[in-house]
């Protein structure tokens, strides 16, 4: 059985989201504050957070802050009331998994930490593709053993790319896998990450790439 942690203020909110994923079968841990929030993460094995980012002892954005900082990927859902362009690109930026702003729709958060888990519990550990290595639970990428560096999207894309080899992958799929969200208005920053990939990949001497295929999408393969 899964375990998630809830973090938020909202009691009432706190207390249906709890119910709801209760009834989906996850053992279900409820903190109203960031200090209840960090004693679970060290007495508790947790398999995700669902965070909210204003709590009565501060900002839900420096406990995703300091949990990548320390190296530890675990998935952060952010479930917020701020839902401007700048907040939530600053979410991703920190590490977040998904975004997704109040109010919103049970079906999708359902949805959405469905897609987390699925994404890696059938995967190797470690994926190779010539001098390029993935380690899937640290979500590090390594270049003749050298850390690519890679932030949290772009490995969940090099990842997405990785496993779909040779094949001509949607951009709109292709979003939608990687931010667990319809990519809408958001072609510029697929568009950014992808150029962000594919310039590591050739610094490193990478003998993959990704190119783009005019009016279908992208595609992930050997240089020719």
């Amino acid at each position: 059985m899964r375990t998630l942690l809830c973090v938020e203020d909202e009691k009432t909110l706190l207390n249906n989201n709890c119910a709801f994923f209760a009834r989906l079968g996850y053992r279900v841990l409820a903190a109203e504050t960031l200090a209840e929030a960090g004693a679970f993460l060290v007495q508790e094995q947790v398999d995700a957070i669902i965070l909210d980012i204003m709590l009565p002892d501060g900002n839900g954005l420096e406990l995703l802050k300091g949990l990548r900082a320390a190296g530890n990927r675990i998935p952060v859902i952010l479930l917020t009331a701020w839902g401007k362009p700048q907040d939530v690109s600053l979410g991703y930026k920190l590490g977040a998994t998904a975004y997704i702003s109040k109010p919103f729709d049970y079906d999708a958060v359902q949805a959405i930490v469905e897609n987390i888990f699925e994404r890696y519990e059938e995967l190797p550990e470690t994926i190779v593709r010539g001098s390029l290595t993935l380690k899937l639970s640290a979500m590090v990428a390594l270049m003749d053993g050298k850390d690519m560096l890679l932030t949290q999207k772009e490995f969940a894309l090099l990842l997405c790319f990785v496993q779909n080899e040779n094949k001509v992958i949607d951009p709109d799929l292709l979003y939608t896998k990687v931010w667990n969200a319809p990519m809408k208005d958001n072609k510029q920053t697929l568009r950014k990450h992808i150029s962000s990939v594919r310039k590591k990949l050739q610094e490193g001497g990478s003998c993959y790439t990704i190119s783009a295929v005019r009016d279908q999408g992208y595609r992930f393969g050997r240089v020719l």
